[in-house]
């Protein structure tokens, strides 16, 4: 028993309930309040708080008439939708989870994302009916998002369910993309999504009632947590099917958007459309994410062109926003420095390989806690023993602590150049490249070396097409090591550089590129 319960003679049980939150309590809470604001539409539909309300609880009870208890999973494989959204609300009131399946993935890695949680329903949108139908997902049942959806909703029962969940049951499972091996699935629980959204929104600043544009797939956690947050505060999920630029950039126009989602790899293509457009966005708190990976004079451009600070973040699937998200680089400003700023109401601390603190300046593993953190990768207790050890979550992302406590992100720690007994971390040579005024993009792989054992090769998108490899080599001379500067450099164009749905780029992809002649 918790210290303190003995003697406020309150039942440890009932302590629990009235203390605890659900994402459907406080969705019904804007229910009550915003009745008839918009809460989620797409550019062909419209459904209020109260509409979208009734249409869950019946979805809800469709569901648990067909044998969903709380607990168990229902997989969706679906582009951005309405119903998409709906299903993440009536999973909340029933106290279920919903396991959201990555559509770009091959049959091999869905049959094993699906099999992993054991869905008792599949809901697959009718774009991916023949995908599903190909896979061996063990479900007891598949209903087609359309009119099988509809006819289910409007049969249903329209009484809300009660409130069965518990702040520690499970809500979504998100799937990590990982460098190697099948994908693992990330149980977020209720607690952790609502302290997703309180924390995002006391460093964000995002005010209640603010819009949020859904374009990046459901199935990751940045427009995920988002909709949730949206929906626990009063504001109105836009959907996209997708990025199609010249309805984001009017959406923005017409919408009071809060933060804006803007990805590596997409964001010279807004601009493009907000200088062929003259659009005029609305005012926001602020664009983008993972600075670390855009061109420096991209983000100068996005900012002074939407008049909106850049967030300056790092987050992951496991924790949401935090742990370094809180600090945004200003409007106009190339992002001289992108130094984090760790988010508030978590504890981190910086480890080396023996779980050792470093000291400030040395490079150590995040280690990470707080009310944000997921639950633990889905049926995989090997990975969750060796990932959840001292009260922390090790994320496997090197950091170096600053003397004013700001945070510098070194790379991953998975995947190193070892040179001649050195370990380079890639992201140093290429934070270096990118500050160049003629280099758009740079990625540094490893490549195999018989003396050094690995050397650096750097993959660069040219700006000033007269660049040439001694060029970019010299750009690292006297502000990093020697032995750190790039052996080889290959150029590209932007649309080469493989990436993940996320942006990040895949470097083993290009590793297999240093295979080809140059």
């Amino acid at each position: 028993m918790a210290a303190g319960l003995k003697d406020s003679m309150i039942d440890p049980a009932l302590a629990r309930l009235s203390g605890g939150l659900t994402v459907a309590t406080l969705f019904r809470q804007q229910v009550a309040l915003n009745r008839d604001v918009c809460a989620v539409q797409d550019n062909r539909r419209r459904l209020t708080y109260a509409e979208l309300d009734a249409r869950t609880d019946r979805l809800a009870q469709a569901l648990a008439a067909r044998g969903v208890v709380a607990g168990d999973r229902i997989a969706i494989l679906s582009e951005n939708s309405i119903p998409y959204v709906e299903l993440e609300i009536a999973v909340a009131k029933l106290g279920a989870i919903l396991a959201c399946q990555n559509w770009r993935q091959s049959d091999e890695e869905l049959t094993h994302c699906l099999t992993l949680v054991g869905p008792t329903i599949v809901c697959v949108s009718e774009r991916f009916v023949d995908t599903i139908a190909r896979l061996d997902h063990g479900a007891g049942a598949v209903v087609t998002l359309g009119e099988d959806y509809e006819r289910m909703i409007a049969a249903a029962d329209a009484r809300p369910l009660p409130d069965i969940a518990d702040p520690e049951d499970g809500l979504i499972i998100l799937y990590t993309s990982g460098t190697t091996g099948m994908p693992k699935g990330a149980l977020i629980s209720q607690r952790a999504m609502i302290a997703r959204n309180m924390i995002a929104r006391i460093d964000f600043g995002i005010p209640a009632g603010a819009s949020f544009v859904a374009w990046a797939p459901m199935f990751h956690m940045v427009s995920t947590d988002s909709i949730y947050g949206s929906l626990m505060n009063g504001g109105t999920v836009i959907v996209m099917d997708g990025l199609e630029v010249g309805e984001l950039v009017e959406w923005t126009t017409r919408e009071e958007i809060g933060h804006l989602t803007l990805m590596p790899g997409m964001i010279d293509r807004v601009i493009e459309e907000l200088h062929r457009t003259k659009a005029r966005p609305k005012p926001m708190v602020s664009i983008g994410c993972m600075a670390d990976l855009v061109p420096r004079h991209q983000i100068a451009e996005a900012t002074a062109l939407f008049n909106a600070p850049f967030r300056n973040s790092f987050g992951s699937t496991e924790t949401g926003s935090p742990p370094a998200s809180r600090g945004v680089i200003p409007v106009g400003d190339p992002g001289a420095s992108l130094s984090k700023t760790m988010n508030s109401f978590c504890q981190i601390k910086l480890v080396d390989e023996d779980d050792r603190i470093v000291a400030d300046g040395e490079p150590g593993e995040l280690a990470f806690r707080g009310p944000t953190l997921f639950s633990g990768y889905w049926r995989n207790p090997e990975t969750n023993a060796k990932d959840f050890r001292d009260g922390y979550f090790h994320m496997g992302d090197v950091f170096v602590r600053n003397p004013n406590g700001t945070l510098d992100f070194v790379d991953r720690r998975k995947y190193l150049i070892k040179s001649g007994g050195e370990n380079i971390y890639p992201a140093e040579i290429e934070n270096v490249l990118r500050a160049s005024p003629r280099i758009h993009e740079a990625v540094v792989v490893r490549k195999p070396d018989p003396k050094w054992g690995e050397t650096p090769v750097a993959f660069v998108v040219r700006l000033d097409p007269t660049l040439t490899e001694d060029d970019v080599i010299a750009q690292c001379r006297g502000k990093i090591a020697a032995y750190k500067a790039p052996r080889e450099v290959r150029f590209v164009e932007d649309a080469a550089l493989p990436r993940s749905t996320t942006g990040k780029i895949k470097r083993h992809e290009l590793e297999g590129e240093l295979k080809k002649p140059a």
